[in-house]
């Protein structure tokens, strides 16, 4: 164990260094009187930049890989600012917006990519890489249904690239339209693919929006689980030789997620004062996620798109563009019959 920890260093130093770049940078530009939060948007484009650019040593593949492990870190004591209450006083709202908007998503890109004569697996994949949490989705369910390599390479490279497309432009979007941040913490929560990109987009936008947005998320994780359950039995009926396939639930639930509501909890009970969090934990949290958005610059190659072909690339951002359409309608929607 503490030899994989270690081994992550070399990877994790990468990305404290463009981190750092990215908020001195972010410090020099000021917009409308303020200092934006663009330092997240802007490590992004430097981790892709240095990715596509610059061969990164083999020794710091590891801890580029597990880039997400410091963003759960950061999700954890960003949970001691959440107000759970206030958040889950709207519950049933919530959970009708991930409902509405996975199912569209999940049966949209199915029909889709089965239209379009892609592989069935690989319209799978490309449906829960979508509607549920990107490339962890897509890890979990490929050996379920024993995709190919290359259709789980395929599927990962075009949930990440619309992923980081959305990261980069959801907010500036949001912003310029005047979107308040618990609108924009709502859409970012239930319409882009993977946690990092959720967190870094709603944090771009605000340090409301971002809460919002990744509590929203995280509740949207916890269907990975059923999902990869209907799927599973599925696929086993399809089988001519029914094999039993197994599915590690233990791999697949998000546990992490048991520390964050307990941070929330600790938080909204007052145990740790807005000041004590103001002071200590919110900084060490969003510089923890900013580290987890370099991570995500630093994991896009663009150069395994070109493997892609175009149609999958296209049915990827219908999807994309579908759930964000069905996610802003519906939250139009709340509002005309608060």
């Amino acid at each position: 164990m503490i030899k994989a920890w270690v081994s992550y260093l070399p990877g994790w130093a990468i990305m404290v260094v463009l981190s750092l770049i990215a908020m001195g940078i972010s410090k020099l530009v000021v917009i409308g009187g303020k200092e934006p939060l663009e330092a997240s948007a802007l490590v992004v484009v430097l981790g892709i930049i240095l990715r596509n650019t610059w061969k990164i040593p083999s020794q710091c593949s590891a801890g580029i890989k597990a880039a997400e492990k410091l963003l759960v870190l950061g999700i954890i004591l960003m949970g001691f600012g959440l107000n759970y209450q206030k958040v889950f006083s709207e519950s049933r709202d919530i959970l009708t917006l991930i409902v509405v908007t996975m199912t569209v998503g999940y049966v949209l890109i199915y029909l889709l990519s089965q239209w379009a004569k892609l592989s069935q697996k690989l319209g799978i994949l490309l449906s829960v890489g979508t509607c549920i949490c990107g490339g962890t989705a897509i890890a979990l369910i490929a050996p379920i249904i024993k995709a190919k390599e290359e259709e789980t390479s395929y599927s990962v490279a075009v949930i990440a690239l619309w992923g980081v497309v959305a990261v980069l432009l959801y907010p500036l979007v949001a912003q310029s339209l005047g979107i308040n941040a618990h609108d924009f913490g709502l859409f970012a929560g239930t319409a882009i693919h993977s946690t990092p990109q959720v967190v870094g987009a709603g944090f771009i936008h605000s340090e409301e929006a971002g809460n919002l947005a990744t509590a929203v998320k995280l509740v949207r994780n916890c269907f990975i689980a059923p999902l990869a359950l209907l799927i599973a039995l599925w696929f086993t009926r399809q089988q001519v030789k029914s094999e039993k396939t197994n599915i590690n639930f233990a791999r697949i639930f998000p546990w992490f997620l048991f520390a964050y509501f307990l941070t929330s909890w600790i938080g909204t009970q007052g145990y740790v004062t807005d000041a004590q969090f103001k002071q200590y934990l919110e900084p060490a949290g969003k510089f923890l996620i900013l580290l987890g958005m370099a991570g995500v610059g630093l994991n896009t190659d663009l150069g395994s798109l070109r493997r892609v072909g175009i149609t999958p690339l296209i049915i990827g951002l219908i999807g994309a563009l579908v759930v964000a359409s069905v996610s802003a309608a519906m939250i139009y929607w709340f509002h005309q019959h608060a």
